[in-house]
């Protein structure tokens, strides 16, 4: 990292002499240098990015998006949520949402400044997520004292996430595939997998008796398309297969 800048003083560089793909950051015109993320930081950044992008609600989220809401200032969150646009060059303002994986060798001040940069630009939330140390999530939120999230603790981020987001589902890559899945199927208007699942039952039981020659009437159609009971369906379905009357499913 370069030396932090006099309090006050401000630097030389604007935001359009940085080019994508450099990698430097800018605070108030002081030229602030990233360094590559490390195999551990890179794989937390997908999986995590994976998780916050497939929320119902988001429909915008980059990774490591340069943001300059001044001439004189550029910032890069690990993962943003919101304001993502699909176009060139810098956004105009700052993300609702920024997560920052913080590795061993993190500068503490510069990170401090950041998250000071990104809230004076109008984020909202903030996630620190500790890789070093016990996991941990350290949640800056607007107007808010900061407040530490543990392992087996949830993050939310109301009017930006519909889900809450498990601590454990920014580390560990299974946890963030349930997550993930989980998202995936609500953005599809299923609740759950169970649902899913219930669904595909509901059709097999309608599709057998179509097959055998049964015309379920709207009413046992109706029943079989809501229910959600596993073994109820699982008992539907073996009788579809063998009954002689339909009268059999009512």
């Amino acid at each position: 990292m370069s030396k932090p800048a006099p309090k006050g003083e401000r630097g030389p560089f604007r935001a359009d002499q940085i080019r994508p793909g450099d990698r430097y950051e800018l605070s108030d015109g002081h030229p602030i240098y990233c360094a590559p993320t490390g195999s551990r930081g890179s794989r937390r950044n997908l999986i995590g990015g994976s998780v916050l992008d497939t929320d119902p609600l988001v429909t915008e989220a980059g990774i490591d998006t340069g943001y300059s809401p001044a001439p004189n200032a550029l910032r890069a969150p690990d993962i943003a949520v919101g304001n993502v646009p699909d176009a060139p060059g810098w956004v105009a303002g700052s993300p609702p949402l920024a997560v920052e994986y913080a590795d061993s060798g993190q500068d503490e001040q510069e990170l401090q400044d950041k998250i000071v940069d990104l809230m004076g630009a109008g984020t909202r939330f903030i996630w620190v997520v500790r890789l070093v140390g016990p996991r941990r999530v350290e949640v800056y939120e607007a107007g808010k004292p900061t407040r530490t999230v543990a392992e087996d603790g949830e993050l939310v981020a109301p009017g930006i996430l519909e889900n809450a987001v498990p601590v454990r589902a920014m580390y560990d890559r299974e946890a963030a595939h349930e997550a993930t899945l989980r998202n995936l199927l609500q953005r599809r208007g299923y609740a759950s997998v169970e649902e899913l699942r219930a669904e595909g039952k509901a059709a097999a039981i309608l599709s057998v008796l179509a097959a055998r020659g049964f015309v379920p009437d709207d009413a046992l159609c109706a029943r079989v398309l809501a229910c959600r009971d596993d073994a109820e369906l699982d008992r539907l379905l073996a009788l579809a297969v063998t009954t002689a009357s339909i009268d059999a499913l009512g």
